[in-house]
């Protein structure tokens, strides 16, 4: 297995991997090509620049031309670096996922060097981590054989060319460079076997009062979740609700003093109990009210402002019923 390949949509392995690299060859030979009358093409457009607009392409081809010559780039480079590395994977013989391994090994082996050559598994074992060779490198021309699958290379741009069988990719030719029975990937501290261990939580603390039942349980937590929405929405009151209030009281900005002479007694304290009282004990808590550009808030289309801020009950109310809500406030006031 090297790599799961979405231009194909199929898994790039042992038996397909020759028929991937034609692919990529004869794909980057075909954009090439392309590439070659495109820049043909503009080559003479440029050369007859002074001629009458009449007598080259329309506006709609010169716009299609350049759509085809800026996509046919770029894909042309993606599957021409994509060919050049799948070629050298095939020189040293090595999988992309084999890469990977090679990259893990070197990594283990500076941070065994820092341990005296030991690393530690998740069971508190001491691995022993020493450098490995590759394995499966067993020279340019040999890699390429094994990896096209033949060992005539007329036969590797053969695109009808028989597909490797699954018992050729049992076995592999090694380089001889480890000692029989080393295996490969590397030994690896973080994919040591683990055995079955009971999970030490299993009576980790939960939060529950022995004289509340579950219904009560429940009800006491929807009650603190109520108490927490009303701290969160006291720090959000706004300059508007502080404007309407003086604006209720009759207050201005000649009314307070500033400075050295300001007085923690403003005299308002009377005041703003009554203004409470009229708005229902709310006073001033909860977020700014809302406006439109005409002023208006949403109580005056009938909806209840008093509502918890994070309770979205009346979210999906259609307009048609904010609107009737209105007439019939309307119609009370007027009654009124």
């Amino acid at each position: 297995m090297d790599h799961h390949c979405p231009w194909t949509n199929n898994c790039v392995s042992h038996t397909t991997f020759p028929h991937f690299v034609r692919f990529l060859l004869y794909t980057t030979l075909g954009l090439s090509l392309l590439q070659s009358f495109l820049f043909t093409r503009l080559s003479h457009l440029w050369s007859n620049l002074d001629m009458p607009s009449y007598l080259g392409p329309s506006p709609f081809q010169l716009g299609h031309m350049f759509a085809v010559l800026i996509t046919n780039s770029i894909t042309l480079f993606v599957l021409g670096v994509l060919l050049l590395r799948n070629l050298w994977c095939l020189s040293i013989n090595q999988t992309t996922i084999e890469g990977w391994e090679i990259e893990r090994h070197k990594t283990l082996l500076r941070r065994a060097r820092q341990y005296g050559g030991y690393l530690t598994t998740p069971e508190g074992n001491k691995m022993r981590i020493r450098k490995q060779e590759f394995p499966y490198d067993i020279g340019i021309w040999s890699n390429m054989v094994q990896g096209m699958n033949s060992r005539n290379p007329i036969n590797w741009f053969n695109p009808f060319a028989a597909t490797p069988s699954l018992s050729s990719g049992l076995s592999f030719e090694t380089n001889g460079f480890e000692d029989e029975g080393t295996v490969w990937p590397p030994p690896d501290p973080d994919r040591a076997y683990r055995r079955n261990a009971t999970a030490v939580n299993a009576d980790a603390f939960r939060y529950a009062e022995s004289e509340l039942n579950a219904e009560d349980t429940v009800a006491a937590f929807k009650a603190r979740q109520a108490e927490d929405a009303v701290r969160r929405r006291r720090p959000y009151a706004g300059a508007t609700d502080r404007e309407e209030d003086d604006a209720e009281l009759g207050r201005n900005e000649e009314d307070f003093t500033y400075g050295d002479d300001a007085s923690d007694e403003v005299g308002y304290e009377e005041e703003e109990e009554e203004l409470e009282r009229t708005k229902g004990g709310k006073g001033r808590e909860g977020e700014a009210a809302w406006r439109n550009s005409e002023g208006e808030r949403l109580k005056d289309f009938g909806v209840d402002e008093d509502v918890e801020f994070y309770d979205e009950q009346d979210d999906d109310l259609p307009l048609s019923e904010l609107i009737a809500r209105r007439q019939a406030a309307a119609a009370a006031a007027d009654s009124h």
